[in-house]
């Protein structure tokens, strides 16, 4: 039971999964703290209010509706979703378009990670010039 356990947990999706629950919670309070802190008193002092979700109330006998809140959290999923997009949407797709324009052009992870020299090719073309004079090789 243990062993499936650790199995489970140390699987590098549980990882990921843990590490980006942790940094979204980080950059929620980001994002949460610059829309309070700007957008909220900019958008508040449009409509004469000290907050976005004091704004924009409708009383409705003793209901209120606040559709000032409401806009405050679509404002908030909209940076959310921005930032999301350009800080890791956009590097990825690129970073994969790249990956494919390697692959399509023949070249692999492992030759760009060990790439061929100078020495290498001077050492290939000296042996295909000794394979071609009948197998006698000169030294350098």
């Amino acid at each position: 039971m243990f062993k499936g356990f650790k199995e489970f947990i140390m699987r590098g999706n549980v990882i990921d999964l843990a590490v980006a629950v942790v940094i979204g919670a980080a950059f929620t309070a980001v994002v949460t703290a610059i829309v309070d802190g700007i957008f909220n008193p900019l958008i508040a002092a449009l409509f004469n209010a000290d907050s976005l979700a004091n704004s924009m109330v409708v009383h409705i006998g003793k209901a209120e509706i606040s559709f000032g809140l409401v806009l405050a959290a679509i404002i908030n999923f909209l940076l959310i979703a921005a930032v999301v997009y350009f800080v890791f949407v956009v590097p990825i797709n690129k970073m994969k378009e790249a990956q494919e324009r390697r692959r399509k052009s023949g070249i692999t992870a492992e030759d760009e990670a060990d790439p061929v020299t100078e020495l290498d090719m001077l050492t290939e073309i000296r042996d295909l010039l000794a394979t071609r004079e009948g197998g006698a090789k000169h030294t350098l």
